[in-house]
């Protein structure tokens, strides 16, 4: 896991994970309050995808690019 992006694409990755961050916590809040249990599935994906978009962001490491994928940032 050699660093692939610079500090524009961390950047980026850190505010899209910090917006599925807050996506996760707002599915998991509606299910809580609305006893609706199919509000988990997307609250837990969400969560997972924001997590790993977060530590490619702290690790400077792109996982698209680490397979040869060009992205613009």
């Amino acid at each position: 896991m050699i660093c692939n992006i610079d500090r524009r694409g961390r950047k980026a990755r850190g505010i899209t994970g910090s917006c599925l961050m807050v996506m996760a916590i707002g599915f998991a809040v509606a299910a809580w309050l609305t006893s609706a249990d199919w509000f988990w599935l997307p609250a837990i994906f969400f969560a997972a995808l924001g997590g790993f978009t977060l530590f490619e962001a702290a690790n400077g490491w792109c996982a698209l690019r680490a397979m040869g994928i060009k992205t613009r940032i």
